[in-house]
C-alpha cells in the first residue's frame, strides 16, 4: 500500500539520547571562618574603661587624671592583657602613671611616712612588751587568779591582732587589688581579734562592776562565761560581716572603709556599744568607789582603787583611739596632722600601755617577781660556799698532809 495509505499509520522515531557529560572533580567545601574572641568592655576598680579588644591583645589606657584626691600625669599608660579566653587579665600595670604632687601634697607625704614609721615602732615596742607580760602571767602561777586570767587573754588578744597587722603590712598592692582568697582571710582573721580585744575590754568591765558595784563576791564566778563572751561572741559577729563583704563589697581584700560602706559597721557597731556600756560601767564603778573610799580604808578598797585607776587610763584610750576612725577631722591642714599622727601613736601603743597597766604595776606580779627574786638569790648564795669547796685543789700531797696534821693535833 502506498505510503499515503488511510489504513496504517507510522509512529515518529524516538529522539536519541544525549551523551552523559563527564563527572566533575569534587571541590572542598569552604572552610568555616575562624571565630574571633573578643574581651567586653569593662570598667575597673580605679574607674578607667577598657573597650572591646582582640583575644591576645595588650591594650593601654590613658592614666587617670585624679583617683583619691592626687592628681595623676596623664601622658602616662595603663596597660592590660586581653587572654586568649576572651577574658581581661586581673593585674593591671599603672606603673606608668605618676602622681603629681604640689608642696601641699608633698608635706601630707612626710608627714604619712613619718606617721607610718612611728606605727611600725609603736608596734615592735608594744610586741615586745606584750610578750613580755604574756610570759610573765604564764610563768608566775601562784597569781592565777580570775582577774589575771582576764588580763592575761586580753594581752594575748593584743598580741595576735599586733601579729596579724605585721601580717597585712606585707600584703603586696598588686595582691590587694586582685582580692585574693588569702588575703581576704587574713583580713577577716585581723577583724576577728580586733572585736575579741575589744570584747575582753568588755569583760574587764564586767568583773570591776560585779565585784565593786553589784558586790558579788568575785570567789564565786566562773571562768568559762568570760572566756565565752572574750572568744565566740565575736564569731558570728565577724561572720556575719564576711559574708555581708563577700555579697556587696568583695573587693581589695575586704580591707579599708570607704565613704557610703555600710558593712563595716556589723562588726564596728557591737565594738561601739561595747565602749558605751564600759562607760556606763566606769561611771558607776567610780560611784561607789568614792563611798567606799570615805567610808573605809581597807586593803580591799585599795585593790579596787588601783584596778579601777588602770581600766580608767585604758578604755577611754581605747575608745577615743576607735573613735577617731569615725570622724572625720575636715579639710583644715592642723586638724589632718593631729588626725594621722594622734592615730599612729596610740593605735600602735595600745599594746605597750596594756602590759605596763595591767602586768608591769600589778602589785601582784610584782610581789610573785620579788619573791622569785629572792629565792634565786638565797639558792644563789648557798650554791657559792659549796661550789668554793669543791674548788679546792685535792692533789694526794695536800690530803695526805692535811691528814697527818690532824692526826697530830689529836
Amino acid at each position: 500500500m502506498p505510503a499515503g495509505g488511510h489504513g496504517e499509520s507510522r509512529r515518529a522515531p524516538a529522539p536519541a539520547p544525549s551523551p552523559t557529560p563527564p563527572a566533575l572533580p569534587s571541590l572542598p567545601a569552604p572552610a568555616a571562618a575562624p571565630s574571633l574572641s573578643y574581651c567586653n568592655a569593662t570598667l575597673d576598680p580605679i574607674g578607667t574603661c577598657w573597650p572591646q579588644s582582640l583575644a591576645g591583645d595588650l591594650v593601654d589606657r590613658p592614666c587617670p587624671e585624679y583617683f583619691n584626691g592626687v592628681q595623676y600625669n596623664t601622658t602616662g599608660s595603663a596597660y592590660r592583657e586581653c587572654l586568649e579566653n576572651g577574658t581581661w587579665a586581673l593585674r593591671i600595670d599603672y606603673s606608668h602613671c605618676k602622681p603629681i604632687f604640689h608642696d601641699k601634697q608633698r608635706r601630707y607625704e612626710l608627714h604619712y611616712r613619718v606617721a607610718l614609721i612611728v606605727n611600725y615602732l609603736g608596734h615592735c615596742v608594744s610586741m615586745a612588751a606584750l610578750v613580755a607580760a604574756f610570759l610573765l602571767f604564764l610563768t608566775l602561777r601562784s597569781i592565777r587568779c580570775l582577774r589575771n586570767v582576764i588580763h592575761w587573754n586580753l594581752v594575748s588578744t593584743f598580741i595576735l591582732r599586733n601579729a596579724v597587722w605585721f601580717l597585712l603590712q606585707l600584703v603586696d598592692h598588686e595582691v590587694h587589688q586582685r582580692n585574693e582568697a588569702w588575703c581576704r582571710g587574713i583580713t577577716t582573721v585581723f577583724n576577728y581579734f580586733v572585736v575579741t580585744n575589744f570584747f575582753w575590754m568588755f569583760v574587764e568591765g564586767c568583773y570591776l562592776h560585779t565585784a565593786v558595784v553589784m558586790t558579788y563576791s568575785t570567789e564565786r564566778l566562773r571562768t568559762w562565761p568570760f572566756l565565752f563572751i572574750g572568744w565566740c561572741v565575736p564569731c558570728p559577729i565577724v561572720t556575719a560581716w564576711a559574708v555581708g563583704k563577700f555579697y556587696y563589697e568583695n573587693e581589695q581584700c575586704w580591707f579599708g572603709k570607704e565613704p557610703g560602706d555600710l558593712v563595716d559597721y556589723i562588726y564596728q557597731g557591737p565594738i561601739i556599744l561595747v565602749l558605751l556600756i564600759n562607760f556606763v560601767f566606769l561611771f558607776n564603778i567610780v560611784r561607789i568607789l568614792m563611798t567606799k573610799l570615805r567610808a573605809s580604808t581597807t586593803s580591799e578598797t585599795i585593790q579596787y582603787r588601783k584596778a579601777v585607776k588602770a581600766t580608767l587610763v585604758l578604755l577611754p584610750l581605747l575608745g577615743v583611739t576607735y573613735m577617731l576612725f569615725l570622724v572625720n577631722p575636715g579639710e583644715d591642714d592642723l586638724s589632718q596632722i593631729v588626725f594621722v599622727y594622734f592615730n599612729s601613736l596610740l593605735q600602735s601603743f595600745q599594746g605597750f600601755f596594756v602590759s605596763v597597766f595591767y602586768c608591769f604595776f600589778n602589785g601582784e606580779v610584782r610581789l610573785a617577781l620579788r619573791k622569785r627574786w629572792h629565792r634565786w638569790q638565797d639558792h644563789h648564795a648557798l650554791r657559792v660556799p659549796v661550789a668554793r669547796a669543791m674548788s679546792i685543789p685535792t692533789s694526794p700531797t695536800r690530803i695526805s698532809f692535811h691528814s697527818i696534821k690532824q692526826t697530830a693535833a689529836v
